[in-house]
């Protein structure tokens, strides 16, 4: 089982209440992205993909990374020593730098409460219900990869999926 994310860009409306839910729950957020393309814009809510192929993983010269058999990717910060290459490494820049400690954090799914049975504080804020958690099983197809605007995601193979908006639909603009 593989777990990830399921965002629906129909539904999104660029609230926050996700960053805001995640600042809440763990001390820092990652921040929304608004993402345009010619013929329609959508918000992008990204934290961690939980790729199957991370490149923060493979990157990493302490071995800060590793996966749980759920594929949830996990960062140990005692053995972070800060050298920014996972940074340098994702594509989605999911790993931040936290300068309080001077080491990389990035979003762990909350962990805590999806072991607890609870979804990520993220799901669970957003008002409209755009942002879920899928536990992706082989050979079943949910919805789409790549939507314009990400980056090739051929490499890393990430657990996100996306239900696109509809062609030439408008969606929350911000001027």
């Amino acid at each position: 089982m593989q777990r990830g994310f399921f965002l629906d860009l129909n539904r999104c409306i660029g609230c926050g209440a996700c960053e805001s839910a995640c600042r809440a729950w763990k001390g820092y957020a990652f921040p929304l992205r608004l993402v345009q393309n010619t013929s329609y814009d959508y918000y992008l809510s990204l934290g961690c993909n939980h790729c199957e192929n991370p490149e923060c993983f493979r990157v990493c010269p302490e071995r800060a990374y590793y996966k749980r058999r759920d594929g949830i990717v996990l960062h140990n910060s005692g053995r972070c020593t800060g050298c920014n290459r996972c940074l340098r490494a994702c594509p989605f820049a999911a790993p931040r730098y936290n300068l309080a400690t001077g080491k990389a954090v990035k979003c762990d799914l909350c962990i805590d409460r999806i072991d607890n049975g609870l979804p990520p504080a993220c799901v669970e804020a957003c008002p409209v219900k755009a942002l879920q958690v899928l536990n992706l099983e082989p050979g079943k197809k949910i919805g789409v990869r790549w939507v314009p605007g990400l980056p090739d995601v051929n490499i890393t193979r990430p657990t996100l999926r996306l239900l696109p908006s509809a062609a030439g639909e408008r969606l929350w603009l911000v001027e």
